[in-house]
């Protein structure tokens, strides 16, 4: 994608705000908190804290800025072509999105990534920036799979809610021998999967569809997983997402689901809970609060366990424990599940 100056201007502002946010402001804020000391009511003493009216305001509107100056970038491209490698994109037209999808402007980008390709190409420009532009090569992806998955043959992996494929296209990279399929909601974003996938010479089938009710065959899957997908769904979906899991998974499967989990630190999971809210992500708070191990178990699989991730190089840890870091950061976190032989 060709971006003009004023346009990377604005990207790059963009950007740098939300560093300053995330390494300055918030730490600052931080600081505050602990010299002011606290009871059980955290939320009460954190929002009266000097810093936290700057802090709240900077990272709603840091990030509509973000998806404005992204929209402005790709004002004019031309729409995606029509794939014609290797991978393929299934799309039901008939397929009815649910409300709880559409209703919201979900991460703040207008429209959502569901309404049009140039929606799904603003996703894919601004994927790589929410993560304050540490994202660009799509390392994080490809480091989850590299220490998070057993590295042995699969006959078929379904990545549920792979959006326009960053999360699918590892996995055919890492298991060239594996049938790969992608699974979403948005006909757009898994139309530009499919092209993406196919510049890389990756054969993967991208199918729209429901991740709680996939239509694939029962058994037929080695491993099935999500990247951010849990804490994009409503809670009571949540113990379908498992139960369609294990119906997928044939015995001795693994489930491998990253996304996030409480930390025992007060400060920093009220940061993240709030997160949900000013960045229009109504169900991470519900999802971090809900046992998601124990709907893992009741679906019928093994194994059950969160640890945590560090997205900065080591990947998977062998606790649910995470490394002290002044700046704000998501609390990564993978769940393991086997379905038994």
């Amino acid at each position: 994608m060709a971006i003009g100056i004023e346009q990377q201007a604005r990207l790059d502002f963009a950007l740098v705000l939300r560093r300053r946010w995330a390494d300055r402001v918030y730490p600052q804020l931080r600081r505050e908190f602990e010299q002011a000391g606290h009871g059980s009511d955290v939320t009460t003493t954190v929002h009266a804290l000097p810093s936290y009216p700057a802090f709240a305001w900077l990272e709603r509107g840091a990030q509509k800025l973000l998806w404005r100056a992204v929209d402005d970038a790709v004002t004019g491209e031309p729409q995606p072509a029509n794939a014609t490698g290797p991978a393929r994109a299934v799309l039901d037209p008939a397929l009815k999105l649910p409300g709880w999808y559409t209703e919201w402007d979900i991460h703040l980008q207008p429209g959502g990534v569901w309404s049009s390709e140039r929606a799904a190409r603003s996703y894919e420009l601004g994927a790589r920036l929410v993560m304050l532009g540490e994202n660009d090569d799509y390392q994080f992806h490809r480091l989850f799979v590299e220490t998070a998955v057993p590295r042995r043959p699969y006959r078929r992996i379904v990545d549920l809610g792979c959006g326009f494929g960053k999360s699918t296209w590892p996995f055919k990279q890492a298991f060239r021998d594996a049938e790969v399929i992608g699974i979403d909601l948005a006909a757009p974003c898994l139309s530009l999967a499919a092209e993406r996938a196919s510049e890389r010479a990756l054969e993967i089938e991208f199918r729209q569809a429901d991740a709680t009710t996939t239509g694939l065959e029962a058994g037929s899957a080695d491993l099935v997983t999500s990247t951010m997908l849990l804490h994009e769904l409503p809670p009571k979906l949540l113990p379908r997402l498992f139960e369609e899991a294990a119906r997928l998974l044939a015995p001795g499967g693994l489930l491998r689901f990253l996304d996030f989990q409480l930390t025992g630190d007060p400060f920093r999971d009220l940061a993240m809970t709030e997160h949900g809210s000013r960045n229009n992500e109504p169900f991470i708070a519900p999802m971090m609060r809900a046992d998601t191990a124990r709907m893992a178990q009741s679906a019928g699989l093994g194994g059950v366990r969160w640890l945590a991730f560090d997205e900065r190089g080591a990947g998977l840890l062998d606790e649910l424990r995470w490394p002290r870091r002044e700046e704000w950061h998501f609390p990564w976190a993978v769940l393991e599940a086997e379905k038994p032989s």
